[in-house]
């Protein structure tokens, strides 16, 4: 037998095994979430059925699906803007259904970024007076600082030559930057973006998504696009198909995909108004509590 004790030799001490980098939170975390309306006959219709969805930083998810699967609902829920019926969303592990009115409206302004298909921008304001528009909700430096920010921002976005140009006098491609920017202008943690290319023709359209792909990297804020559009799913760092209120993750680049995705163009614009729920009543939450 030969040990230490015997040869005379020191026994070297275990390398100590290096601790594991800690798990990155996620910042927007659903576990089981379910939303039910009641119809006027007493019936209740279940929209989402018990969705489980994490999105990190930089991370870009993009969710596909028929019209009336629920996209809109559930894009409601992430932005603060509806309550989920059942189950819990954490948002950087905090409880959302926690919060009171007042504490989600200022966490909706404060850490949201909306992006639309049908722009929202408020007419009669120029394109700078809309990207500082949410910044009369913020507070200190924000807020006295507005004006010199959204000009930074639009320069960001190309825009650098028309702040002072109306929306009506902006091409579409030009009037979704004005609303990426001022999306973006409070420096969000989570871009939700609803048919952000609908309105748009091709090329323009993945103009706008290299914008959105940028600042989400940039940034490091999380990105969830909803879209009927494959070509734009295919984007994302990872693709969901929402149908019978369930979350289901897809690979686009599987032609089983393609079929479970029936009625989803490859490639192809979505129908004119889908997303406008989320788009009009989140357009009018912003106005109130951004």
């Amino acid at each position: 037998m030969t040990d230490a004790a015997t040869t005379g030799t020191v026994a070297e001490p275990l390398a100590e095994l290096a601790p594991e980098p800690p798990a990155q939170l996620a910042l927007v975390d659903l576990r089981g979430v379910t939303r039910d309306v009641v119809l006027p006959d007493g019936r209740k219709l279940e929209i989402l059925r018990g969705v489980d969805l994490t999105v990190g930083p930089g991370e870009h998810v993009a969710v596909v699906g028929r019209s009336g699967t629920g996209k809109s609902t559930l894009l409601n829920i992430l932005g603060l803007i509806d309550s989920p019926t059942s189950g819990e969303y954490l948002l950087e592990g905090t409880p959302i259904g926690r919060l009171r009115s007042r504490a989600r409206a200022r966490r909706r302004g404060d850490d949201f970024g909306f992006v639309f298909q049908q722009f929202n921008l408020l007419q009669g304001r120029t394109a700078l007076e809309n990207v500082a528009a949410p910044l009369l909700y913020a507070r200190g430096r924000k807020f006295w600082t507005r004006t010199r920010l959204a000009a930074q921002m639009l320069d960001r976005v190309g825009l650098g030559d028309r702040l002072e140009t109306m929306p009506e006098k902006l091409s579409g491609g030009e009037q979704q930057r004005v609303a990426i920017a001022r999306a973006l202008v409070r420096g969000p943690r989570v871009i939700l973006a609803d048919e952000p290319t609908g309105a748009l023709d091709v090329d323009t359209g993945r103009a706008i998504m290299d914008l959105l792909d940028e600042a989400a990297t940039d940034t490091g804020a999380a990105l969830v696009t909803i879209t009927h559009d494959l070509a734009i799913a295919s984007r994302a760092d990872r693709q969901f198909r929402l149908a019978d209120g369930v979350l289901v993750p897809i690979h686009l680049d599987s032609p089983a995909a393609v079929v479970e995705s029936a009625e989803v163009p490859l490639g192809g614009m979505s129908p004119a108004g889908a997303g406008s729920a989320v788009g009009q009543r989140g357009a009018h939450e912003l106005e109130a509590t951004a």
